[in-house]
């Protein structure tokens, strides 16, 4: 089943002529107990046949545990992407609906191999001292979702520290109830900060730097 129109396929096509380095797309799934995981690898699939310059590997999460260790991938269907370079960039879920916008944008970034958040921004990721996991909660109906899936992702590639990852509520309930995820956008940061909604990248930074024991003064 084709899940991209033509018309999908024409702004591909101009989007991925931008490309620059390959991208890895590198996905986990299993063959059984995974209502999405064959939805996620058609679209993936769909999408590799639009550039030479993007490759697919399919992982199976308890055949290829080592794997699954490696990139610390937990639950499934789960989605890298990299280049020769593992930036921390993590999807769980589906990226459909609103959020498969994210997902080419992603594309174009880790192949160009920068972002395009601001300079007083990726000044200040360079100064964090411990990790920092990023997980935003979305559902593909959520129009303001993208924009705080794409700064935690631009933030993942800004800094070795951070690790951004995109989970679609609706394919993980018991997180959705651990985080009392109540609307979407949600972002909890080290499981210690949490806001809800798009905000401003400056704000955004403001709480990861909160979670990383950082507080600027106000200007």
């Amino acid at each position: 089943m084709a899940h991209l129109s033509d018309k999908d396929r024409e702004y591909l096509h101009g989007a991925f002529g931008e490309l620059e380095r390959p991208v890895r797309l590198i996905y986990f799934s299993q063959e059984f107990d995974c209502p999405y995981c064959e939805i996620m690898r058609e679209i993936l699939s769909e999408l590799t046949e639009l550039s030479d310059k993007i490759t697919l590997t399919v992982y199976d999460m308890l055949e290829d545990s080592l794997e699954a260790e490696k990139y610390e991938i937990g639950m499934i269907p789960a989605l890298v992407v990299a280049n020769e370079k593992d930036y921390g960039i993590r999807y769980f879920g589906v990226p459909g609906g609103y959020e498969f916008s994210s997902l080419i944008e992603d594309i174009v970034d880790v192949s160009k191999g920068n972002t395009e958040l601001s300079e007083e921004t990726k000044q200040a990721l360079k100064d964090l001292k411990k990790p920092i996991q990023i997980r935003v909660f979305i559902t593909m109906s959520c129009p303001y979702c993208p924009r705080a899936v794409r700064i935690a992702h631009q933030m993942a590639m800004e800094s070795d520290l951070v690790r951004g990852e995109m989970i679609e509520a609706e394919e993980f309930p018991e997180l959705v109830q651990q985080y009392s995820v109540g609307a979407v956008p949600k972002v909890v940061i080290n499981d210690a900060v949490e806001f809800e909604g798009a905000l401003p990248e400056e704000l955004y930074l403001e709480h990861v730097l909160r979670a990383n024991g950082v507080v600027r003064s106000s200007r």
